[in-house]
């Protein structure tokens, strides 16, 4: 990428329980791209997903729009990353709307009944991008696989960080939705946010990104666009 980085790591490494997961990966990736992040099984993705964040302690340096990560203030983390982990598993019977208002945590908002209507803007923005706001009343819990997905993906939204770090988001959903959800990210990469998504479908990197980094063992092995990194 050769306009300015946004994110930056240089000599990124990190030892989990004795293993090393992470060997000495750097990269610099530029706002408004969706970079797809590939590789096997235990390749070190949601490691290097994790790492990026500053949930877990790694070896060598992070760099958001200039600044050290190490640097920054937890809430000051929380407003510049939107992390979206696997799964994304949500046990309380909580309205969809209440769901997604949680992105705007780290802006202050603590109460998902008391938004501000900076707030209460943000958060219909982020459910109206994933065709959601149908959902606004009902539990979280009663919704299907898919539309908790979706949901999910909302509240990531709403924290409108400048970098979105998505792992599997398309995961045991059906082909429909997985091309929905790439769509989403894609637009959201193309207003300006820089997206990175871990998936195992080349189809859909190929798709959809326009950068893609291959880890291997812990490595990263090639980076560049779709067809050539692949």
């Amino acid at each position: 990428m050769s306009e300015a980085a946004l994110l930056n790591a240089r000599g990124l490494g990190v030892t989990l329980s004795g293993r090393v997961v992470l060997k000495d990966v750097s990269l610099a990736l530029s706002a408004g791209h969706l970079v797809a992040l590939v590789g096997p099984n235990g390749a070190g993705k949601t490691t290097l997903l994790r790492s990026l964040a500053g949930l877990i302690p790694s070896e060598g340096e992070i760099e958001i729009g200039g600044e050290a990560l190490s640097a920054l203030p937890l809430r000051e983390r929380a407003k510049r990353f939107g992390y979206l982990p696997q799964g994304h598993v949500v046990h309380w019977p909580l309205p969809a709307r209440d769901i997604v208002a949680l992105g705007r945590y780290p802006h202050g908002a603590t109460d998902p009944a008391r938004l501000s209507p900076k707030d209460v803007e943000a958060v219909h923005r982020a459910m109206q991008a994933v065709d959601v706001m149908q959902f606004s009343e009902r539990r979280v819990t009663e919704l299907s696989g898919g539309e908790r997905g979706r949901v999910a993906l909302a509240r990531v939204l709403a924290v409108e960080a400048p970098v979105i770090l998505a792992d599997e988001p398309t995961a045991s959903l059906d082909p429909r939705h997985q091309i929905d959800v790439m769509k989403n990210l894609r637009a959201t990469a193309d207003s300006g946010v820089l997206v990175i998504v871990v998936t195992h479908d080349l189809g859909l990197a190929a798709r959809f990104a326009d950068h893609v980094l291959v880890l291997r063992e812990g490595c990263l092995v090639s980076q560049g666009a779709p067809m050539a990194a692949l």
